[in-house]
């Protein structure tokens, strides 16, 4: 994991509108979400079974994740690289299992180690700083 300096720890946004923001990025809601907390993830790079992700956390400060009125704060982002399997589990009996990818799967290795970190670090903060500028011109209820 590279833990990333850029503006947008500490911006406070409304949900709704960070979400819509975050799509122009390549940022999406990370799926294990919960109601006072989640990432917006972005793929930064994918070969086979590793991809390298940009993880920006947040953490609710007035409302549920579930509705778009939420009020969020940023933590700090980071860079993180997931290893996955490729192939059968031999484990499972599910069609799933039978394509090839199982989404289901544990990741072989959840922070695998990243080659290139100067590289992945300018990416990762160049992004999360470009969100936090345009998180920051959308008006009055985004600081």
């Amino acid at each position: 994991m590279i833990e990333l300096q850029s503006e947008i720890e500490g911006k406070t946004a409304y949900f709704g509108q960070a979400r819509i923001i975050a799509k122009q990025f390549g940022l999406s809601l990370c799926g294990s979400w919960e109601y006072d907390g989640a990432f917006l993830d972005a793929t930064l790079h994918r070969e086979g079974g590793e991809t390298i992700y940009l993880r920006m956390p947040f953490h609710v400060l007035e409302g549920e994740l579930d509705r778009d009125g939420a009020f969020i704060e940023f933590g700090k982002p980071f860079v993180i690289k997931h290893i996955v399997h490729i192939g059968l589990d031999r484990n499972e009996n599910s069609l799933l299992a039978a394509t090839g990818i199982n989404q289901f799967q544990e990741p072989l290795d959840k922070d695998g180690q990243i080659r290139n970190k100067t590289k992945w670090e300018d990416i990762g903060e160049t992004i999360a700083n470009q969100f936090a500028s345009a998180i920051a011109s959308r008006g009055k209820s985004i600081s």
